[in-house]
């Protein structure tokens, strides 16, 4: 989960950050690095937990971020806890998003099942052939990275465009 920053994280990031601010500085990228710690909060938590702190310095500043996990250390690094399982979470809770927003997946006003069935079926149908038009057909171009939403407005509604007109 990610946990909110505070004053008390912000300070225990302060080393990590500082060696991110570092690296950043001498190679003129932004730099990314990862410290994790038992921690628990003043009054609500009953037990302390491991926490994943990720500060980033970017081209816009300090970027630090921290999230709470139950994996345990010795099996998942604190990098791979983050870049693997948390932000692949989070990709996935976007496409989910795109498919209820861009694909109206939320779409299911029938009082039959089979009928709300059909339009999740059809829903996932163009999420299907949006991603692979993305994965194949514009791979390479600006279009590749785009939402299907984009894609909708931009390619699939336009079939044509009018030049000339006759006044």
């Amino acid at each position: 989960l990610g946990l909110a920053r505070n004053p008390r994280l912000e300070k225990l990031l302060a080393p990590t950050m500082d060696r991110a601010f570092e690296v950043s500085s001498h190679t003129g990228k932004p730099a990314r690095r990862f410290g994790e710690w038992q921690y628990s909060t003043l009054e609500t938590w009953s037990r302390q937990r491991r926490v994943i702190g990720k500060p980033e310095i970017t081209q816009r500043g300090e970027n630090p971020r921290f999230i709470v996990t139950s994996l345990p250390a010795s099996r998942n690094a604190a990098r791979r806890v983050y870049e693997e399982i948390y932000c692949a979470r989070g990709d996935m809770e976007n496409r989910i998003k795109e498919q209820q927003l861009d694909l109206f997946a939320t779409r299911t006003p029938g009082r039959l099942m089979r009928v709300n069935q059909l339009r999740l079926w059809f829903s996932s149908v163009a999420y299907v052939l949006l991603n692979e038009l993305r994965r194949l057909g514009l791979a390479g171009t600006r279009w590749a990275g785009a939402r299907p939403s984009t894609l909708r407005l931009r390619l699939l509604k336009i079939g044509a465009r009018v030049r000339v007109t006759a006044r």
